[in-house]
């Protein structure tokens, strides 16, 4: 019975802090559109056998690796 004034406090903090998230997305736009992004994975961004075009490519946000030498490979 004891554990129960843990838990219970415990899961209304939970269900607080998510309701709260829920609401925080909701303001902020998060749920508006919920059609096109799973869309857009769908289209093609060139038709295959297409020649490269000579617009600007976009821009990507890449992160390059860090290169790692063999010495830090080996034990």
């Amino acid at each position: 019975m004891s554990v129960l004034y843990v838990l219970l406090p415990l899961m209304l903090g939970v269900v607080g802090a998510a309701v709260g998230t829920f609401v925080w997305a909701a303001r902020r736009g998060q749920l508006d559109d919920l059609d096109t992004p799973p869309l857009r994975m769908l289209a093609d961004d060139e038709p295959a056998g297409a020649r490269p075009s000579t617009a600007p490519a976009r821009q990507r946000n890449v992160v390059p690796m860090p290169h790692r030498s063999r010495e830090e490979d080996s034990p």
